[in-house]
């Protein structure tokens, strides 16, 4: 049963998430997005998130516990994480310095995600500059989650996926609406 849906993207990556996640159903597994993205600039894009996706969308607060249905986007200079609880998975809402180059920072959302879920989430990297989310989706694949990436066609800046096709970490390669339609797929057969 997947537990976790994390996404990690940067340049180019606005779009693609959309692309990716828009067409899953209302009862979906929890969607945990880290996009790089100014302070100012990430409620404009809870905002627009909630416009395109059936599931409901909301910025994440340290604390949330994580819904089905329900995406939580990352707020700027926050490090963003998940953890098991008493009753479920939860935000935690760190510090400002940077990993990776980026706070938030992919990689610490996919550490965090193979380390509570090992085996029960997806971990899917899109288009972006860098390196940031690939030894974190390494990391997810180790622990027996579902990874994928996008291809290099597809990519505005093919980084941050290639970075992470270099390193093996990638189950599933494919543009962002073949990586939306594999995802149902997943969700389905549970």
């Amino acid at each position: 049963m997947i537990k976790l849906i994390a996404v990690g993207a940067s340049t180019g990556g606005t779009d693609a998430i959309i692309e990716t996640i828009r067409t899953l159903p209302e009862d979906s597994p929890p969607v945990v997005i880290v996009q790089h993205l100014p302070d100012g600039f990430t409620s404009i894009y809870a905002e627009r998130l909630a416009k395109l996706c059936r599931m409901r969308v909301k910025e994440a607060d340290n604390g949330d516990r994580l819904s089905k249905g329900v995406i939580y986007t990352a707020r700027a200079n926050r490090q963003l994480t998940v953890y098991s609880g008493a009753r479920g998975l939860y935000i935690k809402l760190g510090g400002s310095a940077k990993v990776c180059g980026h706070c938030p920072s992919v990689d610490m959302l996919f550490d965090s995600a193979a380390e509570c879920c090992a085996g029960k989430a997806v971990g899917v990297l899109l288009t972006g500059m860098g390196r940031d989310g690939a030894k974190g989706l390494l990391k997810m694949k180790q622990s027996g989650c579902v990874t994928m990436t996008q291809d290099k066609a597809s990519c505005v800046v093919y980084g941050m996926p290639r970075a992470a096709f270099e390193l093996g970490a990638a189950d599933i390669q494919g543009s962002p609406r073949e990586l939306g339609e594999r995802l149902n797929g997943i969700i389905k057969v549970e």
